[in-house]
């Protein structure tokens, strides 16, 4: 058996990618998206962070997050917006043995991929990948027209221009 080991940083900078357990023609976190977001402000509320950067897929999603000082325990966050959300839908979902051995719900996959950002660069490659990603996965042929997203917010702020990724930069990051 593998033995994860995440990165521990107290008031760290994350990205991380978490799905759902059954990825194929799912839409369940954007026809939910109301749920999902209730579950992270419930979360924020009782665990502060910051998101810097989103985005919801249909059956994942990409967020960084900046913890508060003295605080690295991003894993319970992800916890309870994930048992959040769970309860804030009806079963039905398919659950396999070892789920149902446990009394666990079937919609999240049980783990997540976390990655420490290191320095400002890397903080911007990942809010990049995190904006580009619906046109990526063919949802939006632009990043701002996909609703979902922190591009948005990011524009309003000045961080971001409204035609980021369009023309050539789409080519260029299409290789990537």
């Amino acid at each position: 058996m593998r033995r994860y080991i995440r990165s521990r940083n107290a008031a760290g900078c994350y990205f991380f990618t978490v799905n759902l357990s059954d990825r194929r023609g799912n839409d369940l976190l954007v026809r939910n998206i109301g749920a999902l977001r209730e579950a992270f402000r419930d979360v924020q509320r009782r665990h502060p962070f910051t998101v810097d950067a989103v985005v919801i897929l249909p059956e994942h999603l990409h967020v960084i997050w900046t913890l508060p000082p003295n605080d690295a325990d991003f894993s319970t966050r992800w916890r309870l917006i994930k048992s959040g959300f769970s309860r804030a839908l009806p079963p039905g979902e398919r659950v396999n043995a070892s789920r149902a051995r446990r009394q666990e719900r079937g919609i999240w996959q049980r783990r997540f991929w976390e990655h420490a950002i290191r320095d400002e660069g890397d903080w911007r490659a990942h809010v990049d990948y995190i904006h580009y990603n619906p046109v990526k996965h063919g949802h939006a042929t632009r990043a701002v027209d996909w609703p979902y997203s922190s591009i948005h917010r990011h524009i309003r702020e000045g961080l971001c221009i409204p035609n980021w990724a369009v023309g050539a930069d789409i080519l260029a990051m299409d290789r990537e």
